[in-house]
């Protein structure tokens, strides 16, 4: 149920990101037929064998080794066991399976790194399998790459110890060995190994945090890869286009959190209030106090000074929960308190004017002009804090052309009270 669990969430962050696979997903779990068949080819061929050696003898060998200055190594006791033996001793002892590893040096080529050179001597006979129908990653990685036609196998650097015995079982089986390209890690930004301090979280997590899609792509994107030119913004479309193995970085890329913010307050300024009032969660916010049409002007003022999906609400919630402030707050740097007061009481005096088709973002604005002249401070400040209750929100014209003219009316009168 774990596992199940485990696919959903890969399979719909793949669909949310707009990653498209070309085959079903391939189940290790439906596979133990094809794995049991290849291990029994490799004991048939003497390429593979059967170990009962117990946990603690593997780990009192191991520190004998250690303390002759040796390095550890399975030693080959059961590599030399009859098949009379084997078959006794599998009815009543726990066993793994292990490769016969060469006593010699190969060398394998990497994509970015050039030629690998690995002794097989320092590792000896490793396990495969835990049982016939229990292959370890080693080996049912192999087998699912060799029957899914995988041509290259790219994965981080950390995998370089694994190629070498994974070429060994391509050569063992006569199968074709893939291009193997390992990549450079990804560090945080104290070039420390990535961690959740660093920002590392799943796709699904970023999701929930209010991040889109098209900001994860091209930040993942440029981890370690450059389009052509000085650009940073590149659609899907264009990385498809554009991406080549051979201008991936040799050098490890850093994960900077800040970057992604960058990205996806882009991609927030630029997405039509359409589709983020399809993805918004409305589940604290009582949407049908408006129309359709200023759900979307509320959307466009809140998107301007979000970093998140998340945060596009919470920067406007005026507009849907009652709010209070103090009277201090409607003070315009040192304009005495009277005056400000008189300000609002005109202010008001003026909407009272307009009608209630012409309360519009437009009409406000220029109504405000008209009063203020060129000190507009002490007009609009007073205003938008009335409007808001807040010292950083939209413009006051904007906030009172969605709260409509009733509304407004009641705010400034609250406003004036206030003083």
């Amino acid at each position: 149920m774990e596992f199940l669990e485990y696919e959903e969430d890969i399979l719909e962050s793949l669909a949310w990101l707009g990653l498209k696979y070309d085959e079903c997903p391939v189940r290790q779990s439906e596979r133990i037929d094809l794995y049991e068949k290849v291990i029994r080819e490799l004991i048939e061929k003497d390429l593979a064998y059967y170990c009962f050696c117990s946990k603690e003898e593997l780990d009192l060998r191991r520190q004998e080794q250690l303390t002759r200055g040796e390095i550890p190594k399975y030693p080959g006791t059961c590599r030399n066991l009859s098949k009379q033996e084997v078959l006794k001793r599998k009815e009543k002892e726990n066993y793994v399976l292990r490769l016969k590893v060469p006593e010699k040096v190969i060398t394998f080529k990497d994509y970015l790194r050039g030629e690998i050179k690995f002794d097989f001597r320092q590792i000896g006979d490793f396990v495969i399998a835990k049982k016939e129908n229990e292959p370890l990653y080693v080996l049912a990685n192999t087998v699912d790459d060799h029957y899914q036609g995988i041509t290259h196998v790219i994965r981080g650097e950390e995998f370089i110890s694994t190629t070498p015995k994974q070429i060994l079982i391509y050569k063992y089986l006569d199968w074709q060995e893939p291009i193997f390209v390992h990549l450079p890690l990804v560090l945080g930004q104290d070039r420390s190994k990535l961690s959740k301090r660093h920002g590392a979280k799943s796709i699904k997590e970023y999701r929930e945090e209010g991040y889109l899609p098209e900001a994860i792509l091209n930040f993942i994107a440029l981890l370690g890869w450059h389009p052509e030119g000085d650009r940073e913004i590149i659609s899907l479309e264009e990385m498809i286009k554009e991406f080549k193995l051979e201008k991936i970085n040799k050098s490890p890329a850093v994960f900077n959190l800040s970057k992604l913010n960058y990205f996806n307050r882009y991609y927030l300024r630029i997405k039509p209030a359409e589709e983020i009032l399809e993805i918004l969660d409305f589940k604290n916010y009582n949407k049908d106090l408006y129309s359709y049409e200023k759900l979307l002007k509320i959307i466009e003022l809140g998107k301007e000074r979000a970093l998140t999906l998340n945060e596009i609400l919470p920067s406007v919630e005026f507009f849907f929960k009652d709010f209070d402030y103090s009277a201090e707050l409607l003070i315009w740097k040192n304009v005495p308190r009277e005056k400000i007061k008189n300000n609002l009481e005109l202010i008001k005096k003026e909407f009272v004017k307009i009608k209630e088709e012409d309360f519009v973002s437009k009409k406000i604005k220029e109504v405000l002009d008209n009063l203020s002249g060129q000190d507009k401070g002490p007009f609009f400040w007073p205003l938008r804090v009335a409007l808001s209750g807040k010292e950083a929100s939209p413009p006051p014209f904007d906030l009172a052309e969605i709260f409509g003219k009733e509304k407004t009316l009641s705010l400034i009168d609250k406003a004036i009270k206030k003083l």
